[in-house]
């Protein structure tokens, strides 16, 4: 049973992670942005600082940067190369998860946990997308578990670990990676009332020396290539202001993150559910890492929440304790209920090609007209059938992974229909103007993805009279439209 467990979940790592890399064009604006920045230091040869479009890109450090130019080196500037790092990350991260589980309760825990974890809806987007946020909660989950083990067991190469894990994740996305671990450690310290134990973890010579020798110098590198520029855009406006205001619109209330638990955690959204109110039952057990997990899940959740700027994936960096807390309940909860929320979503795609025709919003109106195609006899037949299966009565184990392997066909069947709509027509638009030699093309929108494949900068600004743009086709008002194509146009300026 241990080696059939294995094999499945290799079997949706390589499905979920790897062999659909490519299915999709980069979508806008993250991965568009990433790879993007990317392409443009291989052509510029600066491997400390970042430019998008030709300007200062300071809203992350360098070390997804570089893993992305080692890839595109060896397979190509594709979407393929630019989404490999990311998936690599997510699978040390699942690696990490069974083997940390595996030491701290059993084995049937531990496949639980990593396959809970490989296929749960918004692991599935980011695991594959071309950003920095998998490699950095491969990070996260690598320094809390070094963490946990170390005030277990004491036995000082498991924090020295943690100071490294955390200085790789300084250089993957900033500050967050030192946060999250010292204030969940501090206040499960403090719970057990063991401070002293705590400040002389931190100040640990040899760990402070490991960071430092790991995070550092790049941030002096930078310092001394870009100097205040540097200080005001990364630690000033890309990290202290996006909690104190909402940055690029990304703002929201309070309760902003109880939608995202729900649909992100499918099809595991009633063992989520089942954490809280399993919850007191878990504390009266006195198991410490339910202790230790639930305050770095909950720390992450009221911290974003209280945080200006709000996107969905931050939530993710609290993740990893849930799915393990989700394997410990996994006997408790009925197969019916584990069923449900994965039936309902699926009842809400079937419908969803008869409710998006409804919706009087120009973008949307013009994105279904894209999409409606692909909601074809294909589509209704797959989406009945995983239906069926879902509702299907079995026993419980063989219903996880009916569940898991449904989640991950939906997820990138869905996704490359949704491509059609968003991200296509960006990469059609690029190899037009590419096609028809047109030498230069400036931005109108925040789609950065179209310089990738156009392999020029596309710079953001007003064109002149007899220049190309690619705008928005709601906007195409005072443009002579020379290519069109859904969401989006070329036009030149009349």
């Amino acid at each position: 049973m241990d080696k059939i467990n294995k094999n499945y979940l290799l079997l949706a790592v390589l499905l979920n992670f790897f062999i659909l890399l490519g299915i999709t064009p980069l979508f806008n604006l993250d991965e568009g942005a990433f790879s993007e920045a990317t392409r443009e230091m291989l052509h510029n040869h600066n491997y400390i600082t970042t430019f998008l479009e030709g300007n200062l890109r300071f809203d992350k450090p360098i070390f997804i940067y570089w893993f992305q130019l080692l890839s595109i080196k060896i397979f190509g500037i594709n979407e393929f190369a630019f989404r490999l790092p990311s998936a690599i990350a997510a699978t040390f991260w699942v690696g990490g998860i069974y083997y940390f589980v595996k030491k701290v309760y059993n084995e049937k825990v531990a496949f639980l946990s990593s396959f809970f974890m490989v296929t749960t809806l918004q692991i599935g987007l980011i695991a594959k997308a071309a950003i920095a946020d998998s490699m950095l909660n491969m990070w996260i989950a690598f320094s809390m578990f070094s963490i946990y083990l170390y005030l277990k067991e004491k036995k000082e190469k498991y924090l020295l670990f943690a100071f490294a894990f955390i200085g790789f994740g300084t250089l993957t996305k900033g500050p967050v990676a030192i946060m999250i671990p010292l204030v969940v450690t501090f206040i499960y310290m403090l719970i057990k009332k063991d401070l002293k134990l705590f400040f002389k973890s931190i100040f640990n010579p040899k760990g402070i020396a490991i960071f430092l020798i790991i995070a550092l110098p790049w941030y002096i590198a930078e310092y001394i290539q870009q100097g205040d520029k540097f200080i005001n855009g990364f630690i000033l406006k890309h990290n202290l202001e996006r909690f104190s205001s909402p940055m690029e619109h990304h703002k929201g209330n309070y309760f902003y993150y109880i939608p995202v638990l729900l649909t992100g955690f499918l099809p595991w959204t009633t063992l989520m559910i089942g954490y809280f109110i399993k919850f007191r039952e878990f504390i009266a057990k006195k198991d410490d890492f339910f202790l230790f997990g639930s305050i770095w899940f909950l720390f992450v959740l009221i911290f974003f929440s209280l945080s200006g700027t709000k996107l969905p994936h931050y939530i993710i960096y609290g993740y990893t304790p849930m799915f393990i807390f989700m394997a410990l309940i996994y006997d408790k909860v009925k197969t019916f209920y584990l069923s449900l929320p994965l039936a309902i979503f699926v009842v809400l795609l079937i419908a969803i090609p008869f409710i998006l025709p409804n919706i009087h919003k120009i973008e949307v109106a013009i994105a279904t007209k894209a999409m409606m195609p692909y909601f074809n006899y294909l589509y209704f037949i797959s989406m009945g059938f995983v239906l069926i299966l879902t509702l299907l009565k079995t026993n419980k184990d063989t219903k996880v992974l009916i569940l898991g392997f449904s989640t991950i066909f939906i997820l990138n069947y869905v996704g490359w229909i949704y491509s059609h709509a968003r991200a296509l027509p960006v990469k059609e638009a690029a190899l037009f103007a590419k096609k028809h030699n047109i030498q230069k093309v400036y931005l109108k929108t925040d789609l950065p993805s179209f310089s990738i494949y156009f392999n020029k900068i596309t710079p953001r600004k007003e064109p002149k009279k007899g220049e190309i743009a690619l705008l928005k086709a709601k906007k195409i008002k005072g443009y002579k439209v020379i290519y069109k194509n859904g969401l989006i146009a070329l036009g030149e300026k009349e």
